[in-house]
């Protein structure tokens, strides 16, 4: 063994900084500042350890901490003065981290600790590296995807807020499918233009037929038999006090305004995907359904396909694979899904997949076939087990590059 194994615990502040020989014993350990600075003085402490010892391989491990330690990484590997030696950095999963620690009785918690953890964690080899860092494209393509990702589960939550107040001021309308659907432009419409329930349910029918023509421009088949289900969910709903009915009213407008512009963000962030996915040529978006953003997703997760052995283990990796419970003769038939995994791999695969649902008839008898083996959760696992399928769909494009070819039916 010819290797130096610098083990790094990174914070916003400081990176916690472990240096270890090649037979497991200490060489020092410090404090930088997680800093320009402070990372060329790691630097400097690394190079004095490689020369003192006589070594010329380099393996340096951090923990996968938000963005903490990204600036870090690309710092290390850009570094020219330890270009020389044979340098490998590793980007390790903290659950990895945590179960190796686990194997040592009665360690403390702090954060050198933490550094000799990670050193001996590298020292062992049993690691998995996040391979997207050897490419910058697919970390530069990932910021795009992840922030949207956030962005679309702010609005998903924002509705659900959204939604909890209309039933305060329209308990009726939330209950029955009076718009087909209840974000739409006419119906944000009715929400903040009429001060009440009261003032819906009194209203000229014949005006607020002609209200409905305008703000849906004329776009409804029937706005007749739409203002009549209107008005019918207004006479239903319950009645406010006027200063409660006052501050739902600011409430669902501040509301409308904070959906608006997350729909507004959501569009910018597609347009920006769609421009960073062409420097990564790839064939998901000859798969029907996958446009850029989904296709998007998906790479910029799963980088270099080749350091998945097989789609079995891409799958794992993306949160969509069963745990096992096996004890002699006996195997559970019923199990749950794995607790660690990708999420945002896993998110795009299973809006891949739903999107392909909608385009597929192979797919959609599989979803449907699925979808009625149960009489619970019935969606959420059809999906899932859809996901899984398309995962091994996504995995054999990716390994041979090849465009997508519909199944010849039976």
């Amino acid at each position: 063994m010819n290797t130096l194994y610098v083990g790094i615990d990174v914070s916003s502040k400081n990176n916690v900084i472990y240096l270890m020989k090649p037979d497991g014993s200490k060489h020092s350990n410090f404090k930088v500042a997680n800093s320009l600075n402070g990372s060329k003085e790691l630097v400097k402490r690394i190079i004095s350890a490689l020369n003192s010892l006589e070594l010329t391989s380099l393996s340096i491990g951090l923990e996968a901490t938000s963005v903490y330690g990204d600036n870090l990484v690309y710092f290390l590997r850009e570094d020219g003065s330890i270009a020389t030696y044979d340098k490998q950095i590793h980007v390790l999963n903290p659950k990895q981290v945590k179960k190796f620690k686990d194997s040592y009785n009665d360690l403390p918690k702090n954060d050198y600790i933490d550094s000799f953890v990670i050193a001996d964690c590298l020292r062992f080899g049993r690691i998995n590296k996040e391979a997207y860092l050897d490419d910058y494209r697919y970390k530069a393509l990932q910021n795009l995807t992840r922030a949207r990702y956030f962005a679309v589960q702010n609005l998903t939550k924002e509705k659900q807020r959204f939604l909890n107040y209309l039933f305060m001021k329209y308990s009726s309308m939330t209950q029955e499918k009076v718009f087909s659907c209840k974000y739409g432009t006419t119906a944000f419409a009715v929400y903040e233009e009429f001060d009440s329930a009261e003032q819906l349910a009194e209203m000229d029918l014949h005006d607020l037929t002609e209200f409905i023509k305008a703000k849906g421009k004329n776009r409804f088949p029937d706005p007749d038999a739409v203002a009549k289900a209107i008005q019918k969910a207004a006479q239903g709903s319950y009645r406010l006090p006027k200063t409660i009915n006052d501050s739902v009213n600011q409430v669902l407008s501040i509301s409308i305004s904070s959906m608006r512009a997350l729909e507004s963000q959501i569009k910018e962030f597609d347009k920006a995907i769609e421009e960073q996915v062409k420097l990564i040529p790839n064939t998901l978006q000859s798969i029907p359904g996958i446009g850029p953003v989904y296709s998007a997703g998906i790479i910029a997760e799963v980088g270099d396909i080749n350091r998945f052995k097989n789609q079995a283990s891409m799958a794992k990796y993306a949160g969509l694979a069963w745990s096992q419970y096996q004890s002699g003769d006996y195997e559970a038939e019923h199990t749950h899904f794995i607790q660690s995994g990708n999420r945002f791999l896993k998110y795009y695969l299973c809006e891949g997949a739903w999107s392909h649902v909608c385009c597929d008839t192979e797919y959609k008898r599989f979803y449907d076939i699925k979808y009625k083996e149960v009489n619970r959760n019935q969606h959420k696992r059809a999906l899932a087990l859809t996901a899984r399928k398309f995962a091994r769909l996504v995995y054999s494009m990716l390994k041979t590059n090849q465009l997508y070819k519909a199944p010849v039916s039976k």
